[in-house]
C-alpha cells in the first residue's frame, strides 16, 4: 500500500527529528489486519518489571504504546510497545512473559516479544502464537545483565542488536487515531488505578501538557499524553509461578467500559475488540470513535 509506505517514511523522518515522537496522526484503514500490512513492519514489544527494586526504568519515555496487566500476588508488570521506529539505546529491567501477553499482542501483528523467559507449561503456546520470541537463549548479544542491581531485575535489551531487527509500523494500524478530543468530559487534574498490590496515579500537568505518572505513589520520569482505562474480566489461568501462586489472566477481546484521559479531561468511554487479530475500538457511548492526543499512550487494564 504505497500510502502505508509514505507514512513509515514519515515516521523515521520524523523520528530522525524529535525525541520521542509518538503516534502521529495517520489514516486509519480498518480493512488491513493491524501490525501485518502490506510492507511487513515488525513492532517491538518488551515486558518489563514494575516492582520498587526495577525502578527506575530505563527507555520506558521512547515507548509508543505501555500496555499495563496484572500479574501474580496482585503486582503489575509493563508491555512496552515501540512501534515507530524509534528505538532506545536500553530497554528495561526485562521479565517473562505471561498468558495475557500472547492475546494482547495479536493486534500488533505479527510483533518481536523480548522477554526473559516463561515457565515450561506456557512456552508452547508462546511458541505458536503469531510473534518472535526474543529471549536471551535465542538472541544473547541483545541482552546484558547490569551489575548496578540485583537479580532478576537488572536484565536489560539492547535493542538494535536483536536479529531479526524491529521495522516501523504505520500507528494508526493499531487502532490509536491522533485526532481532536471529544466533547464534553470533566475536568481532571488526577486519576488513580488500583491493582490488590500496586497502584498507578496519573497527575495532568497543564504546562507540560502530559499526565505524570506516579508508581506506588512515588514519581516517575514518564509522561504519557493520553490515558486509557479498560475496564475488563482479570481470571484466573491456567499457570501459576514457582511459588504457587495463580497468574491472572486479563481479557482483552470482548466489550467493556473504558475511561479516556487526555487534555486535563476524562472522558467516559466504551471498548471492543472483535478478535485477537483486531485492533481496540474506543467509542463515546453514542457511538463515535474517540482519538488520542499526540504522543505516548499508556492502557491500564482494570478489573471490571
Amino acid at each position: 500500500m504505497g500510502s502505508g509506505r509514505v507514512g513509515r517514511a514519515l515516521l523515521l523522518a520524523c523520528a530522525a527529528l524529535l525525541a520521542g515522537c509518538t503516534l502521529q496522526p495517520q489514516e486509519q484503514d480498518d480493512r488491513r489486519p493491524p501490525g501485518a500490512g502490506e510492507d511487513g513492519c515488525t513492532p517491538l514489544a518488551v515486558k518489563i518489571d514494575n516492582v520498587a527494586p526495577a525502578r527506575p526504568h530505563t527507555g520506558l519515555d521512547r515507548a509508543d504504546v505501555i500496555h499495563v496487566e496484572q500479574v501474580e500476588s496482585g503486582l503489575s508488570r509493563l508491555l512496552a510497545v515501540y512501534a515507530t521506529g524509534d528505538l532506545p539505546e536500553s530497554v528495561g529491567p526485562v521479565r517473562s512473559a505471561r498468558e495475557t501477553d500472547l492475546d494482547l499482542l495479536g493486534q500488533y501483528g505479527r510483533p518481536l516479544l523480548a522477554y526473559s523467559g516463561a515457565q515450561s507449561k506456557l512456552q508452547p503456546l508462546i511458541d505458536a502464537a503469531p510473534l518472535e520470541p526474543r529471549t536471551p537463549g535465542d538472541d544473547p548479544d541483545a541482552f546484558r545483565r547490569s551489575a548496578d542491581r540485583a537479580a532478576p531485575h537488572n536484565l536489560f535489551l539492547r535493542p538494535d542488536r536483536l536479529d531479526p531487527r524491529p521495522t516501523a509500523c504505520d500507528p494508526a494500524s493499531f487502532g490509536f487515531r491522533v485526532g481532536p478530543r471529544p466533547q464534553g468530559g470533566e475536568d481532571t487534574s488526577r486519576h488513580t488505578v488500583r491493582y490488590p498490590a500496586a497502584r498507578f496515579g496519573f497527575v495532568w500537568s497543564a504546562e507540560r501538557d502530559h499526565w505524570r505518572v506516579e508508581l506506588d505513589g512515588k514519581p516517575s520520569a514518564l509522561t504519557p499524553a493520553t490515558v486509557v482505562v479498560q475496564y475488563t474480566e482479570v481470571r484466573d489461568s491456567r499457570f501459576q509461578d514457582r511459588w504457587g501462586n495463580v497468574s491472572p489472566f486479563t481479557e482483552t477481546v470482548g466489550s467493556g467500559a473504558a475511561l479516556l484521559l487526555r487534555n486535563g479531561r476524562a472522558y467516559e468511554a466504551e471498548w471492543s475488540r472483535t478478535a485477537a487479530d483486531r485492533p481496540t475500538e474506543y467509542r463515546t457511548p453514542d457511538g463515535q470513535r474517540m482519538n488520542v492526543a499526540r504522543g505516548q499512550v499508556w492502557v491500564v487494564y482494570a478489573e471490571a
